[in-house]
């Protein structure tokens, strides 16, 4: 039934930076999720999506999101945020991730990123050893468009040369699996890296531990 998965990255592969965001709001006492607020306010064109297509640079997000986050009540620098999005790799995630390939399953990396995420010496390599096992990477800072434009799901398939309703998509985030759900995709919501994987089995009919 399914020829391809397609995986979210940041959430997915790796630890969601949510548990960053959320470290770094209670030690300067802002609100739970206040970062996430900021994001989500104005999805389509705020600073967080700018810079995830490229539209803005570092230096612009670092004062564009200060002045969004201090219009809702607390004034946040975007190279804050940037900082706190590092993650580390769930090596369960990894595993299954090389289960799906190993049973003939094509793969791709879905990922809404910014120029430069993962530029220490020791961690991109980290990251460049994940990103190898997949048949092709999206990324939204190198194909102008984002995650949940549906035109970013359309980039995907066509690279993958499958039907979105031959598709598989696990992402953390239930906005962006909304407009794969309506393509005809089968998605996956994940919670954690247990379920993730467990659903994922079902929907594939192999083990992936």
């Amino acid at each position: 039934m399914f020829e391809a998965v397609l995986w979210d990255f940041g959430g997915v592969i790796l630890t969601s930076p949510f548990e960053a965001f959320n470290r770094y709001e209670s030690d300067r006492g802002l609100p739970a999720d206040f970062i996430r607020r900021v994001n989500a306010t104005d999805p389509h064109t705020n600073a967080w999506a700018r810079l995830e297509r490229s539209d803005i640079d570092a230096k612009e997000f670092d004062l564009a999101f200060a002045d969004e986050s201090a219009t809702l009540g607390h004034r946040v620098s975007g190279a804050d945020v940037l900082a706190l999005l590092s993650g580390e790799v769930r090596g369960e995630m990894v595993t299954a991730l090389d289960r799906v390939g190993e049973a003939g399953f094509r793969t791709a990396c879905l990922t809404n990123n910014v120029i430069g995420e993962h530029s220490s010496t020791e961690r991109a390599d980290t990251i460049a050893a994940v990103m190898q096992r997949f048949d092709v990477v999206v990324e939204s800072s190198k194909i102008g468009v984002r995650k949940p434009e549906p035109r970013f799901y359309e980039i995907a398939c066509e690279m993958l040369r499958v039907e979105p309703a031959a598709c598989v998509f696990l992402d953390d985030l239930g906005i962006n699996l909304k407009p794969a759900a309506a393509m005809g995709m089968h998605t996956i919501k994940v919670l954690d890296p247990t379920q993730a994987i467990t659903d994922l089995e079902l929907a594939l009919g192999i083990a992936l531990r």
